[in-house]
């Protein structure tokens, strides 16, 4: 990695910008500053398209403003986040800033001005990097060491949103006036220029809101979702064909695979891929990666391609790592094939949405009973919970542009709310027996199975958008020989 000459706090932005300490050039002399100044050409672009869902940002920035009538509302898209020293973590812009805007600029800022008749939305940006302080060429974050900013007017042709200067945001912010709401979280500067305006409870009440406005989606999420499992069942199939490298090496391989997909057709992972074999199975979010993948153990691989407009896949197959399943295993896999197929059917239009986990765990509970793991009757194991110690978990949750979707939304909106034609969630039951779990048979421990889809609830029931993928075990293991050659 090239060093950079960025100095150690390049705050003064009319300040020439100095070396980095410790760098192995000499002292910029003035005759190489001058250079510098001059001899580029004009780049700028005209005539932009706007982005694909710029109509769509409108109408959601649009309803925004008839939730919150006369108040500034102040959305940061957030800042970069630091791996080591002077490295960053890749950027992915806050989930709301880029739901209203379709921008993934880093330290950019959404502010909704209200006015008479509603509200003058403008977003905040960086601008191309300054060539007469020497910020575009000695400044880390700089256009030559990091890459070309669009201007703030390509910007606005591209994101149908007026734009400005985000350096000169802060002052406007503390000047501000009248009552101001901030999504939380994203930008410290931002929040502290607006500390003594706003509250901890007016705030949430606008994360909320935007939480549960992205309960529904519309064509266009929908079609990237599409996007999401399409490509994500390529991801699977990739690994698939590779299981044979995986098993000389270990999980890893199968994570690099997926990932390679994801980068290729996506703009990264929706999650850290669960690359879970044998035992490692039986734990819920087994990111490490690290461990063997040896013939005659299962493959939990729960992963997901997220599209260059950050919506996510959530898909997870247990796969045989030999292709076949023994007895047993898939005798557990088709007990959650079984409670998954049960939760599917009763996701539709005016269910409630706990209806499908309670469809799913009824089987799984049957099930535990009817292998003799747990006494019944059934309905006493359900109200006690006591089949919780091998399913753990919900049976699902709602997906779109983060993989627990619309988190922030009311219990009595979620939860315990009503589905509707357009919203999106995973089935996703499993039954897992730990390693050392002493209750039940040794040939059952060490085995976990989860089957987990990506559900949109349509006018007349559902439509599985990674139904690419197989999910019976004999269709399974049909896939895998395909695949294998």
């Amino acid at each position: 990695m090239a060093e950079e000459l960025t100095p150690e706090t390049p705050d003064e932005a009319e300040e020439p910008i100095k070396q980095r300490k410790n760098s192995l050039y000499p002292a910029v002399s003035d005759e190489l500053a001058e250079n510098m100044k001059t001899g580029w050409a004009d780049t700028e672009l005209r005539d932009l398209e706007p982005i694909p869902q710029a109509d769509r940002t409108a109408a959601r920035r649009a309803a925004l403003s008839r939730r919150f009538p006369g108040e500034r509302l102040v959305i940061p898209s957030g800042n970069l986040k630091t791996r080591s020293n002077d490295t960053e973590y890749a950027f992915r812009p806050s989930t709301e800033y880029a739901y209203l805007t379709g921008d993934h600029t880093h330290d950019s800022v959404l502010v909704l001005e209200p006015t008479g008749e509603g509200h003058e939305a403008t977003v905040h940006l960086l601008p191309r990097s300054d060539r007469e302080n020497g910020e575009f060429w000695l400044d880390g974050q700089g256009e030559l060491w990091v890459g070309r900013r669009y201007s703030l007017t390509e910007s606005e042709q591209r994101l149908g949103i007026p734009a400005k200067d985000v350096r000169e945001l802060a002052e406007r912010l503390r000047g501000a006036t009248g009552p101001v709401r901030v999504v939380r979280g994203h930008d410290a500067a931002v929040e502290a220029a607006l500390t003594d305006k706003v509250t901890a409870e007016r705030d949430e009440e606008l994360r909320v809101y935007l939480s549960e406005a992205r309960l529904v989606k519309d064509a266009f999420e929908i079609g990237e979702l599409e996007r999401a499992c399409a490509s994500t069942a390529r991801g699977f199939e990739d690994v698939v064909r590779v299981l044979d490298k995986a098993q000389a090496t270990s999980e890893r391989y199968i994570e690099g695979t997926f990932f390679l997909r994801a980068r290729v057709e996506g703009n990264d992972i929706g999650y850290g891929s669960i690359c879970a074999a044998g035992p490692h199975a039986t734990t819920l979010h087994w990111v490490r990666n690290d461990g063997p993948v040896r013939p005659g153990d299962l493959l939990l691989l729960d992963a997901g391609v997220e599209t260059t407009t950050l919506y996510t896949a959530d898909v997870t197959r247990t796969l045989p790592i030999n292709g076949r399943f023994s007895d047993l295993q898939r005798k557990i896999y088709d007990a959650v094939y079984e409670a998954q197929e049960a939760g599917i059917a009763a996701v539709k239009p005016g269910a409630v949405f706990r209806d499908f986990h309670d469809a799913a765990q009824r089987v799984l509970a049957e099930k535990l009973v009817e292998w003799g793991l747990v006494e019944g009757p059934v309905e006493r194991v359900l109200e006690l919970g006591l089949h919780r110690r091998w399913t753990l978990h919900g049976t699902g949750h709602m997906l779109g542009m983060d993989v627990h979707d619309c988190a922030a939304a009311r219990t009595e909106a979620y939860v315990d709310g009503v589905l509707e034609p357009g919203m999106c969630l995973t089935v996703e039951p499993g039954l897992y027996f730990q390693a050392d779990d002493l209750t039940v048979p040794e040939e059952y421990r060490g085995i976990g199975v989860r089957i987990e889809d990506d559900i949109l609830v349509t006018e007349d029931g559902n439509r599985n958008l990674s139904a690419a993928l197989p999910r019976r075990s004999d269709e399974v293991e049909a896939w895998m020989a395909g695949l294998q050659g």
